[in-house]
């Protein structure tokens, strides 16, 4: 339908720190995908040209729109909002200078050739706009504690878009427990160990390509096992969680999103919590998600240091790429944790960590730049990625502008 699109961020960013310090918004995972193949699919536009106006840290790392030689004006999008049937269409319907508003929040709009060069170099205007009246309720995301709160949903969504037949035939997988496989989606090279029991009674279950459902595992729907993902033996995956590519997980998770390329392996509790890509949880490593006394919980502000107090009971962590925990770890309600931080102590460590931080208790201390990178690239190379001289600078961007 469209060649290309350009997404962009608002005023709302820092509200998805740390996870999008490394990446766009639209590179957040919410349901099975992220936000800019979501958007890609329900435009048409072939996600390998999925590209967004970007921070200067990620260039490089991440794609800038290429125009093609015949276009003549080009969609820009608001990607924190949810691309629901009704906007799709009327998005569809926009003619050039003609834009979808929010309040003051603009959604997308569809502007020329000329126009998306100055964006791109300068900033948004959108002075020579003209708003088109959108009467309905359009769904967004304003912080990052949102994505779990909405990911079962995203997750049937999802389904939908993929476009996958359920299992519907329990008999193909005679040494495992389907409960209602008319709600279960098994991508064909996926594996089903003996024993395994995925129950769809509150929702669809997904498990992608080549991933693998250790045996004596349970899986409740709404959930999703992304592809090349493992579930280890025994574990217990609760509705409206999303296992991202590359991840291995064990124990216990309840509506929690892992991005990609990231582990908690062994025993243990995550609940109502985002992690990023390359995170490392270690054994027996457990999230506090409600307080003792069943007030809402207060979540630090990423760059003022002030406290939200975000109106919720059940909050977990927050953690950005590349962060890692040692065994027995236990983190508080409402954690926030920066990028490549390493926390290691039977001790709860303070609710707001910064990025790049050594922690031990409550005490934090900078985390030596290169140290970090061997570390990264390590764990990296394990899953045949190479740590890029880009993507090196780009958490050289994080380190420096890391106050503690």
């Amino acid at each position: 339908m469209y060649k290309t699109c350009c997404f962009f961020e608002d005023d709302y960013l820092d509200n998805f720190h740390p996870l999008t310090l490394t990446r766009p918004v639209y590179d957040l995972r919410i349901g099975i995908s992220t936000l800019g193949e979501k958007w890609a699919s329900a435009l048409g536009v072939k996600e390998k040209l999925i590209a967004g106006k970007l921070r200067s840290h990620l260039k490089g790392v991440f794609h800038e729109p290429k125009l093609k030689a015949d276009q003549h004006d080009i969609l820009w999008i608001n990607p924190r909002f949810l691309p629901e049937d009704e906007l799709i269409d009327q998005i569809i319907s926009l003619k050039q200078s003609e834009a979808i508003f929010s309040d003051d929040t603009l959604v997308a709009a569809k502007v020329s050739i000329e126009e998306h060069k100055k964006w791109i170099e300068y900033e948004i205007d959108t002075t020579n706009l003209k708003p088109v009246p959108f009467r309905v309720q359009l769904r967004s995301l304003e912080y990052s504690w949102e994505m779990f709160q909405q990911n079962g949903e995203q997750i049937k969504k999802d389904i939908t878009r993929l476009n996958v037949e359920p299992v519907n035939d329990p008999s193909l997988y005679p040494d495992s427990r389907l409960i209602h496989p008319d709600r279960i989606y098994i991508e064909a090279s996926a594996t089903i160990e003996p024993g395994a029991i995925l129950l769809a009674e509150k929702g669809p279950i997904y498990v992608g390509k080549n991933a693998v459902i250790m045996a004596n595992s349970v899986v409740r729907g709404p959930s999703a096992i992304c592809e090349d993902s493992v579930v280890k033996m025994g574990a217990k995956i609760y509705e409206e969680t999303t296992i991202g590519p590359v991840c291995k997980v064990g124990g216990e998770i309840a509506n929690v999103i892992f991005h990609s390329y990231s582990n908690k392996s062994h025993d243990g509790y995550a609940g109502n919590s985002v992690f990023g890509q390359w995170c490392n949880l270690g054994a027996d490593t457990n999230t506090s998600n409600l307080k003792n006394n069943y007030s809402t919980v207060k979540v630090m502000s990423w760059n003022s240091n002030k406290q939200i107090d975000t109106g919720q009971q059940f909050i977990g962590t927050i953690m950005g790429d590349h962060s890692k925990t040692g065994i027995n770890s236990m983190l508080n309600t409402g954690t926030l944790c920066g990028v490549c931080c390493n926390l290691f102590s039977d001790k709860y460590p303070p609710k707001f960590v910064p990025s790049f931080s050594w922690v031990s208790g409550n005490e934090i201390v900078p985390y030596h730049f290169e140290k970090a990178i061997e570390a990264m690239e390590r764990m990296m190379k394990r899953r045949s990625v190479d740590l890029t001289p880009r993507y090196k600078n780009m958490m050289k961007a994080i380190f420096n502008s890391t106050s503690f």
